[in-house]
Order: structure tokens, then sequence, then C-alpha cells
């Protein structure tokens, strides 16, 4: 199911009961995100949070603000049109294993062909909802209608819609989330770029932080596959276009955070979820595409020549704030939106946090892409307090001795696992997603000196607690039963069980008392 609008999901959320809607005046700065904290807190995420009457600066503005849209397990799968993800999940296991491959990089194309023969590619159209209103800022106005004239100011300590004036990046419902941000933050941003070499296009989701009308910076860090672009971009002089586009179809939301391989265009991971070619319409002052039926573009570039510029702070998933590092600087040349569109926000910090389905959601759809490289993989679970890289609970059938640490270097080679610090591999039958259950095989299974891996390799960028940037230590625990190739030389115990024929007596006795 393809959702035609960010408005149109929003309305699901609403009519399907998962959507609380504020129509008092509520501050873009700081209030929204305590009202979406506590929300996102609640057992299960809560419910999203629609605020129709955004303050910025102490002035309404005309775009709603929705957060927690995708915060909890239903509206996960309910954003890519489906009762659950696991439905997902099995749909691609089934289509990878029409061919199996024999390697991670035959995998990766494995998957692109799978998502082309089950939809077809992203096509591209002449316009769209997206530009329904268009700005431009490297030449006079344009839009499809002329501006209204703009009403009077409101009366001092009044409340009064935004001036209808050709908006800049200072007029949109954009947070400041937590106190001691830099600044106002675009917390959902799908970013567009383009290999200069290859011409192989990317979808990925780094933060944006307002400087002024039309700069901003952009938190692509080291290892990511935008700063790879960049670099090239660097390294030539020229001019590099960037495209950040936000709401439409919330597949797209996702896709920006998928963890794809390289070269993958994410929108035919969002067309194979949609089951429909998604359509592309080219920007107004680059040659971008960005979906058609997005709330918000904002186009623009990133000029090599000139210097990097202080981001931050910014009240992170890590539950801490990052501190200020140098990042590119994005220059806005033009602004284009739907006219009712519809502003998308998250926010991030101690967990649980909206981001925690959105990580569970990718480790469910790639699992059958893991399992192809580890035959003995069952399952996988990244729990909210690990806030996604730090902490990572693996199921496998062991068959021999060391097989956990085959898993934990397989792992910490793919992808963004490469982030993770800590890994806890346990037996087929313990349930990953039930963090007690692990952490009592965790202490009952391991002799520390014994069950424990300490390597070091590429580490966040957001992490705080390395010694040095993007580069730190990794500790892997094989709490599985141990084998007697593993140094143990003792009888492994049986783990306390109930006889099952009992069990099903008791089950019995106790119905027939209710």
């Amino acid at each position: 199911m393809a959702f035609a609008s960010f408005r149109d999901f929003v309305r699901h959320l609403e009519a399907t009961g998962q959507l609380v809607r504020f129509p008092q005046p509520v501050a873009t700065e700081l209030e929204i995100t305590e009202l979406a904290d506590r929300e996102m807190k609640k057992p299960g995420g809560g419910r999203a949070l629609l605020f129709e009457k955004p303050l910025v600066n102490g002035r309404v503005s005309p775009f709603p603000v929705a957060i927690n849209t995708l915060g909890s397990h239903q509206r996960m799968a309910a954003s890519l049109g489906v009762g659950s993800i696991d439905e997902l999940a099995a749909d691609l296991g089934t289509l990878m294993k029409a061919k199996p491959p024999t390697s991670f990089r035959e995998a990766a194309k494995l998957l692109g062909t799978a998502f082309e023969l089950r939809h077809a590619r992203p096509h591209t159209v002449k316009t769209g909802p997206c530009k329904e209103v268009i700005h431009r800022f490297d030449a006079p106005p344009s839009r499809r209608e002329p501006w209204p004239a703009p009403p009077p100011l409101p009366a001092p300590g009044s409340l009064g819609r935004l001036v209808n004036q050709p908006p800049t990046l200072l007029d949109l419902p954009i947070l400041q989330c937590w106190p001691l941000d830099g600044g106002r933050f675009i917390t959902l941003p799908c970013v567009v770029t383009r290999d200069p070499d290859t011409g192989d296009r990317n979808l990925g989701m780094y933060r944006i932080q307002i400087y002024d009308d039309r700069t901003t910076g952009v938190h692509w860090q080291l290892q990511k596959v935008a700063a790879r672009h960049g670099r090239r971009y660097y390294e030539t002089g020229q001019r590099m276009p960037v495209a950040i586009f936000l709401g439409g179809d919330p597949a797209f939301t996702f896709c920006a955070t998928a963890p794809l391989p390289d070269g993958l265009d994410e929108f035919l991971l969002a067309g194979y979820l949609r089951k429909k070619s998604i359509p592309l319409v080219k920007c107004e002052t680059n040659d971008l595409e960005v979906p058609a039926d997005a709330d918000f573009v904002l186009e623009g570039y990133v000029d090599p020549v000139e210097p990097l510029r202080l981001e931050g702070p910014f009240g992170d998933h890590t539950g801490y704030y990052t501190l200020p590092e140098p990042y590119p600087v994005f220059h806005l040349t033009a602004l284009t939106h739907r006219r009712d569109a519809i502003y998308p926000a998250t926010i991030v910090g101690i967990p649980p946090m909206e981001d925690f389905y959105i990580g569970g959601a990718s480790v469910k759809l790639f699992l059958p892409i893991f399992r192809m490289n580890f035959p003995e993989l069952v399952d996988l679970a990244l729990p909210a307090e690990g806030v996604f890289h730090n902490l990572l609970f693996v199921s496998i059938r062991k068959t021999y001795p060391m097989q956990a640490y085959k898993i934990m270097h397989g792992l910490w080679g793919m992808g963004q696992m490469m982030f993770t610090k800590y890994i806890v591999v346990v037996d087929a039958e313990v349930d990953v997603h039930n963090t007690s259950e692990v952490l009592f095989h965790l202490t009952a299974n391991t002799d520390p000196q014994r069950d424990t891996l300490l390597t070091k390799g590429p580490a966040d960028v957001l992490d705080h607690a390395t010694s040095e940037l993007a580069r730190g230590g990794k500790l892997g625990f094989d709490a599985t039963r141990k084998l007697p190739g593993e140094g143990f030389h003792r009888p492994w115990p049986p783990l306390i069980q109930m006889d099952p024929a009992i069990r099903q007596k008791m089950d019995q006795l106790l119905a027939g008392r209710l």
C-alpha cells in the first residue's frame, strides 16, 4: 500500500486511533519535545501527535507538525502498508532464496535485482504536489500563482499566523529540541546526493542545523555515503548539488535510514515496499530528483572551497549532547512545498524513543539477508538501551567450537554493524527481544576471562566515550553453552525446566477452576 501523501498517512493514524491532536498553540522551542518525549516513553511507544498551531518565535506557523508517527510497531508496519514487518521480511526472504548468493557482494547485487524485478524502477514526471508552491533564491521569486498580499502584522504579544510571504528556513516549524542545542534542527530530512563518478544516487538521513534563512549545517558523518560523495566533490573543487525533502510517503523516511549497501538506490527499496513505482520530479535549481509527493523540498549545494562550519551541540540518540564539530555548509537555492504540507519531525534522546521502532524494523527486514551469510543465525535484536549501535543481541544454532566468535567478526564487518560496541551471542532458544532473558544467560553462561573478545575498529562519530573520534574498542560475549573444543572440560548442566506433561495437566486444572 502506497500513501499518496504524508497527510494521508496522518489521516490513517487518526482513523485508527493512533493520533492525538493539539489544537492549541505549542512552541517549537522545547515544548513540542517535552510532550513528544512523554508520549514516546509510554508502553509501546504511545501515539502520534499532531500540533495544529506550532509556534515559531511566538507566531503560529501555517504548517502543522506531526511527530512520533513511526513510534510503535503498529505504526511502523502501517507506514509500509503491512500488518507486521515480519510479513515483509518473509516476502523478501522468499525472493532472495530464488538464487542463494555466495558472498555479501553477490547478496547486495541480488537484492537490487529483486527490488527491480518486483516493481518498476522510479520514473520521472514533469511536476507534482511538491511543486505547488515554488520559491527560488537564486533568481526572482516564482510561483504557480501570485502570492497574496500579506495580512497586517498582529498586535504585539498576540498570536497570529506567519506573514504570508515567500517562506525561508526561518519560517518553517523546525524544532529546537533540547535546551543546550545549538539551534533549530531538521530531524527527519531525506538527503539526496549523487556519486560524481558513477552517477549512483543515495538517500540518507543526516540532521540539518539551521544557521540562518538560507544556510544550514549538514551532519553527514565520516563513514556515511553522502560524506564519500562529498569528498569526491571536494577533490575536484566542483559545487556539490544537494536536495533535502521531508514528508511524502512515510516509506521514504524509513528507506533513508535503511542499512543498504553503498551504490544500491534506496528508491528501489521504497518502490518494493510500496508495491508501486515512485514518481520523481527534477529539482528547480539542480539536476537531482525528489519524490513528486514530498511535502517540502530544500534545493541547494555545498561549496567545496568554503570552510567547514561548527555544527551542534545537539541532543542525540546516544542520550547525550554531541559537541560541536566542523561540517559542510548547505546553501539554499529553492524551497518548494505542497499547499497542504505537514511538517514531519522526530526527537532523539534517552531511550526509548521513536527511532527504536525504526531501527527494529530495519533489523527484521534485513534479517533474511544476514541469514544468507550466516545460516546459523536465528534472530537479532537492538535493545532500546543500546541506542542502535551500542548493543546487539544475536541468537545462533551452535554446532561447532568458536562459532560465536565467527558471528562476532562477521557482523562487525557488515555495513553499519561496524559501529556496534557490544555483541552478545546466545543459543537458539533464547529470545533476544527479551533483555532480561539475555542478561540471565550472559551472566550464567560466561567466564569473563574465557568468553570475551576485546578488539578495535571504526566507531560512531557520535560516541562521546571513545578516546579518539571515529575509532574505539569492541567487546564480544560468547553466552552460548560451551563445547569441549572451547576450553571447557566439565559437564554442562541442563537448564531447569518443568516436564511438559505436568505443565499441560496443571494448565487444565487451572482452566477448570476458572
